[in-house]
């Protein structure tokens, strides 16, 4: 019997909601271009069912075929600034003045 990854049968509402819009936009994308999935999955090297399935928005599509269509229709540079450390104003107040490189498992004296 195999592990069940909750993520891709259950994932949170706004999640599963974010990446149904993000595969929407995507359609959009390609339509305007004027590619069919055919053209869309051969430009990224991968089958038709796979672009099919990241415009459904299937949570069980791997992400580097959505980055992958993101580059496809030239629009990356969005893709890019996707949690940028920069930008991250919690983990920025978090961090004050900590600087580490990775999480660091706290022991108990």
């Amino acid at each position: 019997m195999s592990a069940k990854n909750i993520l891709t049968q259950a994932p949170p509402y706004p999640v599963e909601k974010t990446i149904k819009r993000l595969g929407a936009n995507l359609r959009t994308a390609r339509l305007r271009r004027n590619l069919t999935i055919e053209e869309a999955a051969a430009k990224i090297g991968t089958g038709p069912r796979a672009v099919s399935d990241a415009e459904q928005g299937k949570v069980s599509t791997g992400i580097a075929v959505y980055i992958a269509l993101l580059w496809a229709y030239d629009l990356l540079d969005a893709a890019e600034k996707l949690a940028d450390p920069s930008q991250d104003e919690i983990g920025l107040a978090l961090s004050l003045g900590r600087d580490q490189a990775r999480a660091r498992v706290r022991r108990t004296q």
